[in-house]
């Protein structure tokens, strides 16, 4: 009986998150940034939300807004990370309830 319930647990499909849209600020030669990409990836496979990446350096608007500040993830808007991705506030993140 246990053996069941924890075979369903672990097999759960998590919610899925379409609403939120992920936009990662990264720049060349950042391992923080690579680090932040492949967090994120890995969660955006698993919960189904948008990702999306931009290099600071493509535009000076980015570079004078974020400067060497990078890796930045922003959620729907939202300035949610800076330099490293925290993965227990980002569960928090795709944990809580979608907006409508």
């Amino acid at each position: 009986m246990v053996l069941a319930f924890l075979k369903r647990w672990f097999a759960r499909t998590p919610q899925q998150r379409p609403d939120l849209h992920f936009l990662l600020y990264t720049r060349a030669a950042c391992p923080l940034c690579n680090e932040a990409s492949e967090i994120l990836t890995r969660y955006q496979q698993r919960y189904g939300f948008a990702l999306e990446s931009k290099n600071v350096d493509d535009a000076e608007e980015l570079v004078r807004q974020h400067g060497n500040c990078v890796p930045v993830v922003v959620v729907n808007g939202k300035v949610r990370f800076r330099g490293h991705v925290n993965e227990v506030l980002l569960q928090r993140i795709l944990d809580g309830k979608p907006s409508d």
